[in-house]
């Protein structure tokens, strides 16, 4: 059975933000994910914001595919950030430097300023 996810699409200053919202794991990670790549795809010119509100969880595989579109992000000289991370997901993420590696802030309107 597919865990559920939810996940808001917007465009604000031509950054295309991913709201997140209940759980990203084995069973929703590679449908999830496979849309956003077809959202984004090319990567070219690419302001993405990823808006971890209310995620409540997040596995390995789904770390994978954030840091995957962040290097196809960086190598096409676009930009990505994280944003609004629950305790608990910052937590993972920094435990494996995620947070080091792609830009990440408390709030989204620093992301929207610092890219725009």
């Amino acid at each position: 059975m597919e865990t559920l996810i939810k996940i808001n699409k917007s465009e604000e200053k031509g950054i295309l933000i991913f709201e997140f919202s209940w759980e990203l794991d084995e069973t929703n990670a590679d449908k999830t994910f496979k849309s956003i790549y077809e959202q984004i795809w090319e990567f070219e010119n690419k302001k993405i914001l990823l808006k971890l509100t209310g995620l409540k969880y997040i596995n390995s595989k789904s770390i994978w595919y954030i840091a995957d579109i962040f290097s196809n992000i960086e190598e096409k000289e676009s930009q990505m950030y994280i944003s609004n991370c629950t305790e608990w997901v910052k937590d993972i993420l920094e435990l494996v430097w995620i947070t080091q590696i792609i830009p990440t802030v408390d709030d989204a309107s620093e992301a929207i300023k610092a890219m725009s």
